[in-house]
């Protein structure tokens, strides 16, 4: 193998790399799901697509090259495709879409107010029993 090539390789390799790690770092950081599932999408997307390209820089044969390819039209077309679909079907369950600057802190003050919510009064018949 030339060293160019290998070199495009180890680059895309790298690179698929980053973005992995920057999707992963966003799944922690993101306020939201709405954010965390976009984080998840460049991680599905860009990152395993990236690693591949550089993998299949890298195939002995022509068949396990062909093979990366459908694998990577495979990822390339499912994945936007099921991100689509947890977004619809989170948007019509009614998971709140949060706008405007300060987005950590509703959030926050949403996870507060759940935690903070009493319990159903075991007398009113309301609680179901144990």
């Amino acid at each position: 193998m030339s060293v160019a090539l290998e070199s495009a390789s180890w680059i895309f390799l790298i690179a698929g790399a980053g973005f992995c790690v920057i999707g992963g770092i966003g799944l922690l950081r993101m306020p939201d799901f709405y954010a965390r599932t976009h984080a998840a999408g460049v991680t599905d997307t860009m990152g395993a697509g990236l690693v591949l390209i550089g993998l299949m820089l890298q195939a002995p044969t022509a068949l396990i090259g062909i093979k990366l390819v459908i694998i990577l039209g495979f990822l390339w077309l499912v994945g936007p495709t099921a991100g689509h679909a947890l977004f619809k079907a989170a948007y019509a369950d009614g998971v709140k879409i949060h706008e405007g600057p300060d987005i950590a802190a509703q959030v926050a003050a949403e996870m507060t107010d759940e935690t903070n919510t009493p319990s159903p009064d075991p007398e009113d018949g309301d609680a179901v029993p144990d």
